[in-house]
């Protein structure tokens, strides 16, 4: 497993549908990638949850769980995450503790409180103007543990989950501020955060869940995955290159979220404002993108800025050999040290501290 001084690598997909070319291709890619992910020693492969977004393939997260766990044998499959609003608790908690009987201890259950997708889809998925009304986000979570949560035998309460758990289902919270962090921090609960969607908001919310953290059943010391943009390849420019139409999306889908991907040269010929370029400079500032020694740097300065146990790279990278090497590189960069112009080398694994 591709692992330094308790530094661990994992995937969070959205499975990136690309203009012109059918949904149905990117998700038998899926079939593909996740076994060389797993080859790579990658420790967990997550799959978001979105709703009415052509550009991402993640409708149905616990389907996608069995197909990839079927193809796989050590990679933790999960959710990155189940937006649980979105469901009934016992409905999720049979869904992840069937998983678990066909693939034990190999599920990961991650769970988020946003959509997956706009208003209008929203109130299709949860039949009502308003998401508060069977309880709050925190009483769903804690409901949706119960359940999971084996019990002993002749103890079955009135509503239990079938098939019962034989093991804890790990669940996760994921969030991408600070009030995530504190509820995350509250329950003992592993927490991972989407520096990929809100990097200015990583520093607070770490601190946050590692301040507040309380010991349970669950965790005995916080554990934190962190997400990142991370686009590897041979040279800068090629990174650069097909980093294109993620920076892209990031403008773009927010005047038309039923735009799909832009294929990097599609991507190129968009025209940004200033005002988008500056956006997404800074945005992409503290994410990973670039050639080996790029990616090297800037996988140290993330993890000494976060102290991550788990980085959860976000690639949606157009074509399946152009993504294996991205992989294939940040594996790489967490093996190798970083040569600096001082001729010292700092290793990666020297410059985070690691709860």
């Amino acid at each position: 497993m591709n692992e330094k001084a308790g530094f661990a690598l994992s995937v969070l997909d959205t499975v990136p549908v690309w203009n012109g070319v059918p949904a149905s291709r990117s998700l038998h890619e899926l079939l593909e990638l996740a076994p060389e992910v797993e080859g790579l020693g990658y420790r967990r492969y997550w799959l978001a949850e979105h709703h009415n977004m052509p550009a991402f393939g993640t409708s149905t997260p616990p389907v996608l769980i069995g197909q990839l766990a079927a193809v796989t044998s050590t990679l933790r499959i999960g959710s990155g995450g189940v937006m649980l609003p979105n469901h009934v608790p016992l409905v999720v908690a049979e869904q992840f503790a069937t998983l678990d009987v066909f693939h034990p201890g190999r599920i990961d259950l991650g769970i988020g409180r946003a959509p997956g997708g706009e208003p209008a889809t929203a109130r299709a998925l949860r039949r009502t103007g308003d998401p508060a009304h069977e309880g709050s986000f925190g009483e769903q979570l804690e409901e949706l543990i119960g359940y999971l949560t084996p019990t002993e035998s002749g103890d079955r309460p009135a509503v239990a989950v079938s098939p019962p758990p034989e093991r804890r289902v790990p669940v996760w919270l994921l969030g991408t501020s600070a009030s995530s962090a504190s509820l995350a921090a509250r329950l003992g609960l592993p927490y991972a955060f989407a520096h990929h969607l809100n990097p200015a908001g990583t520093d607070a919310a770490l601190a946050r869940y590692r301040e507040e953290f309380q010991p349970s059943e669950h965790l005995a010391h916080p554990y934190v995955a962190v997400s990142s943009q991370v686009v590897a390849a041979d040279t800068d420019e090629e990174a650069d290159w097909l980093a294109g139409p993620i920076r892209i999306a990031h403008v773009e889908g927010r005047i038309n979220p039923l735009t799909l991907f832009r294929t990097p040269g599609q991507a190129a010929q968009y025209e940004l404002t200033d005002s988008q370029r500056s956006y997404l400079d800074g945005h992409f500032a503290t994410q990973i993108v670039g050639g080996p020694q790029e990616v090297r740097r800037r996988l140290a300065e993330f993890r000494s800025r976060t102290g991550a146990d788990e980085l959860l790279a976000a690639t949606p990278v157009f074509g399946l050999e152009a993504r294996v090497r991205s992989f294939e590189l940040l594996a790489e960069a967490v093996d190798q040290p970083l040569v600096t112009a001082s001729s010292g080398a700092l290793s990666p694994a020297s410059s985070a501290s690691n709860s």
